[in-house]
Formats: C-alpha cells, sequence, structure tokens
C-alpha cells in the first residue's frame, strides 16, 4: 500500500478490504462501513462515491481511484486522533500521595525539635524527652492514611471484576462518580448490531407467511445482512428458486414455481417499472422515517408485500438510560448513522440529544465539546469509537462484542455487553468514594487524638502502637468490605 500513489487505479473484489481512501471510477457494489462510520447497514456504492480505506466490498467489483496515500487515509487518521486524545488527558494525582509528602518529613522534624528543645529550653529530662519523641514518630506514622487508598480501590477493582465490569486503573473508578454526561455509540452498543426483520405488510392478496416464504428462499443464497435478515425470520421449509440473480446494490431476481419474483430496493423497482402508488410511497417513506429498511417483493410490476428492517434496540438499553437520568447523568448519542434511525432509536431508548451522520473525528469534536460541561464518558465498541473513546475522561466499550481497538483504546470494558454496568459503575464508584472518606477520617481521627494526648504526656509506647496498627487494621477491614458488598448501590 506504501507504494501506491495517489491516482492511480485499484480494484476490489468481492469479500475483500478497501486498501487506501478513493473515489469509485467503475463497477457498484454493497460496502460494509460500519467500522469507520459506524452505519449500521451496507452502502451502495456506485461511479463518483467515495470510499474509506478499510471498509469491506461485500458483492460486486469496483474500481475506484486513489484519493490518500497510505498513512493519510481516514484509518491512519483515526490512529492519529486516537494518539492525540490521549497525550491531551491529564493524569488524576492521588491527594492522599501528595499529602504524605509533606506531613511525613514535617512529623519527623517536628519529634527532632520534641526531643531535643524539651530539655535544653525548659529543662526536661533527655530520656522522657527522647521517649515522647518516639511515641510522636509511631503515633503520626502515616501507614493508615496510605494504605487506606490502595487497599479500598483494589476491593473495588476486583468487586466489578466479578460483575465483569473490568476497569484499567483506580483513577477510572474515582473519575465515575463526577460524571455529568456519557455519550453513547448507537450501531452496536445501544443497539444489537445485526439487522431484524420487524414486520412483513402484505399489499397483494396472499397471507404475510406465504410472502416471507417467497422471500426468504429467494435470499437463500445471499450474504447481505438484510437478504439474511428476512431468511432467518422464516422458520419454516424453503421453495427451490430458478435463475436466480443477483443484483448489486438493489437486491434478487429469481424464479419460484415458473414465477419470477423480484425482491430489492426502491431502485430496483423504479428500474423494472413496478407499479408504485403515491400511497405506497407514501407507506414506504413513513415505515423509513421511523429508521427501518424497507425491502420490496414484487411479481409482474406489482407490489406483492413490503419487509421492514431494522437494527434491533437492546433490552436494557431503555432501562439503562431511565437509570443514568435518575443520577441526573445526561445521556447523548453519537452515531454515524443517517439522521431518521438515529432518531428511531434514540426516542426507542429515551435519549433526548443527538448527533448522527457523523465520521470519527466529528465524534472526537462532540465530545471536546461536551466536556464543557463537565466529565463525560464515551460508550462505543467500534474502530470508528476510539478517537472519542480516547478523548473523553472515561472511555467505555463491550467486552465481547467491541474490536480490538476499542478494547486497547477504553479504560473500562463491560465483559457480558451489558449495558445495565454502567449504572453499577457508577453506584460502585460512589460507595468506593464512601469508604475512602471513611478511613481517611478514621486514620486521621486516631492520630490527632493521639498526637494529643502524646503532647500532653498521657499517652505511651504501647498505646502509640495500638493507634498505628490499630488504625491500619481498621482501614484495611473497611476497605475489604468492597469485596462482599454486592449491591448495585
Amino acid at each position: 500500500a506504501s507504494e501506491i500513489q495517489i491516482g492511480q487505479t485499484l480494484r476490489a473484489r468481492p469479500g475483500e478490504r478497501i486498501t487506501l481512501d478513493g473515489t469509485v471510477t467503475g463497477g457498484n457494489s454493497s460496502v460494509n462501513q460500519a467500522p469507520i462510520t459506524g452505519e449500521s447497514m451496507p452502502v451502495n456504492k456506485t461511479i463518483s462515491d467515495s470510499l474509506f480505506a478499510g471498509s469491506l466490498n461485500e458483492e460486486g467489483m469496483l474500481e475506484y481511484q486513489v484519493t490518500a496515500a497510505a498513512g493519510a487515509t481516514t484509518l491512519d487518521r483515526i490512529a492519529n486522533a486516537i494518539q492525540q486524545a490521549q497525550q491531551q488527558r491529564a493524569p488524576t494525582e492521588r491527594m492522599i500521595d501528595e499529602f504524605a509528602k509533606i506531613y511525613t518529613p514535617c512529623v519527623f522534624v517536628f519529634a527532632i525539635l520534641v526531643a531535643t528543645l524539651s530539655p535544653l529550653l525548659f529543662a526536661a529530662s533527655w530520656a522522657d524527652s527522647i521517649y515522647k519523641a518516639l511515641v510522636l514518630l509511631l503515633v503520626a506514622c502515616p501507614c493508615a492514611l496510605v494504605i487506606s487508598t490502595p487497599v479500598t480501590v483494589v476491593s473495588a477493582l476486583t468487586n466489578a471484576a466479578r460483575r465483569g465490569i473490568l476497569i484499567k486503573g483506580g483513577r477510572y473508578l474515582e473519575q465515575a462518580r463526577h460524571l455529568v454526561t456519557i455519550a453513547f455509540d448507537k450501531t452496536g452498543t445501544l443497539t444489537v448490531g445485526k439487522p431484524r426483520l420487524n414486520q412483513v405488510i402484505a399489499i397483494a392478496n396472499q397471507d404475510q407467511a406465504t410472502y416471507l416464504q417467497i422471500a426468504a428462499s429467494l435470499n437463500q443464497l445471499s450474504q447481505h445482512p438484510i437478504a439474511q435478515a428476512i431468511t432467518s425470520a422464516h422458520t419454516g421449509s424453503l421453495l427451490s428458486v430458478e435463475n436466480f440473480q443477483s443484483l448489486t446494490g438493489r437486491g434478487v431476481r429469481g424464479e419460484i414455481q415458473s414465477v419470477l419474483y423480484l425482491l430489492g430496493n426502491l431502485r430496483l423497482m423504479n428500474e423494472t417499472n413496478t407499479e408504485l402508488s403515491p400511497a405506497l410511497r407514501n407507506q414506504i417513506e413513513q415505515i423509513e422515517m421511523s429508521g427501518n429498511t424497507v425491502v420490496v417483493l414484487a411479481q409482474a410490476q406489482q407490489v406483492l408485500s413490503l419487509f421492514s428492517i431494522a437494527d434491533s434496540v437492546r433490552d436494557n438499553s431503555q432501562a439503562t438510560i431511565a437509570q443514568l437520568q435518575s443520577l441526573k447523568i445526561n445521556s447523548v448519542m453519537l452515531t454515524g448513522d443517517n439522521q431518521h434511525t438515529a432518531r428511531a432509536i434514540a426516542k426507542q431508548v429515551g435519549i433526548t440529544e443527538l448527533h448522527a451522520e457523523l465520521l470519527p473525528e466529528d465524534k472526537l469534536k462532540f465530545i471536546a465539546e461536551l466536556q464543557q460541561r463537565g466529565p463525560i464518558a464515551m460508550l462505543g465498541d467500534g474502530v470508528n469509537d476510539a478517537p472519542a473513546l480516547a478523548r473523553a475522561d472515561i472511555g467505555i466499550t463491550l467486552g465481547a462484542a467491541g474490536s480490538a481497538t476499542a478494547l486497547e483504546t477504553a479504560d473500562v470494558a463491560l465483559m457480558q455487553d451489558d449495558l445495565s454496568k454502567v449504572p453499577e459503575l457508577i453506584h460502585l464508584s460512589k460507595r468506593c468514594s464512601t469508604v475512602l472518606k471513611q478511613n481517611i477520617t478514621i486514620s486521621i481521627g486516631i492520630k490527632a487524638c493521639f498526637l494529643v494526648l502524646t503532647m500532653l504526656g498521657k499517652s505511651n509506647l504501647w498505646m502509640a502502637v495500638f493507634a498505628d496498627m490499630g488504625a491500619s487494621l481498621l482501614v484495611i477491614f473497611n476497605g475489604l468490605r468492597l469485596l462482599r458488598d454486592m449491591s448495585k448501590k
């Protein structure tokens, strides 16, 4: 690929990846460009249409003129955007570690002053002063304070892993409770990512089952996702098809019991002069406005049936959005799919703010804008989501359905592809924060009490040992409670 120059012509056969960005100069085909744009359905490509490197040519032969050399393609820009977004993320510093760096030398200096100045200025015995300084050092040791954070965080991370939430570090666990917005990709995240037959509409005088059997029989040899959606919806026997022909970018045709049938999109119907009344065209338009793809079955220039196909919403998407709203977290949809489909899915799951027809760099731009409202998480599963995952304060991906690039880039992986784990992550983050505050209060409170007693001469070495080890054990046991706390709240 590095030897290919801009302006050269390449050929992509069915099943091959598009090597470099280009413009179609010959042929037509259906191209799956979901890894780049996030579109749930393959896109028909013909002369003058743009092609993205990394997309998959599914059916016909394509010839295209290269418009971007290796290193400058859309896919390369995605990789560069990931690196830039990761560089812009500032690391979270631990408050406890910074405090200990100042606290420990100060206490050590103070103990030396107690051991030396008391005999020199107040005529106290050297033995008593040194003893008091040793008690002071033991009491003031920051062990409990320092150990309280890692024990608590590791317990919470372990708890999360048991639930199928893999978090790549404690800072993402701590940040989750501060989230103001969560941006969702649509295809494969809010939706399953596989087209499904939603409705069969009989136009002629036969029943739906008959038309579904005919359509499934015609599609049984096709590998197109829409064709497979129709075939998988039919559970009965299939009919024998003769003189089958695949019409790239339009549909299929074939004879069943000596009757010629056409099955495809409106373009195929228009090319074959199939009769489409204004009422029928309006019906098709309404179906498409609801986010569905329409496939038409026709015979002898007469429409027999309509098939409504769409990507199905995950079972728990709506419940997850509702839970996030109860937590006062705003949900936003960022997708490369078209406006109609995006609006339909957003309405189903309860999202009011959406941005559609976005390329990866567009998603990255919107993430930067949304960050002005406060901390934001991005939840996506594809290569096209990787820049946004890297730019967000927390990148979340699906462990099973997510691409390798998304898994590598994200900070959190939901291994069960269960969106309800997102509210669980936030609840666990809040619980972890509560335990951390308890541990800090316990360790500082015990130290402060015994420091006062030591200065008043009311404590001794064994009490100092209790204050040090006792506080350490208390914060350890309190932090370990997160291991058995399996509730969602």
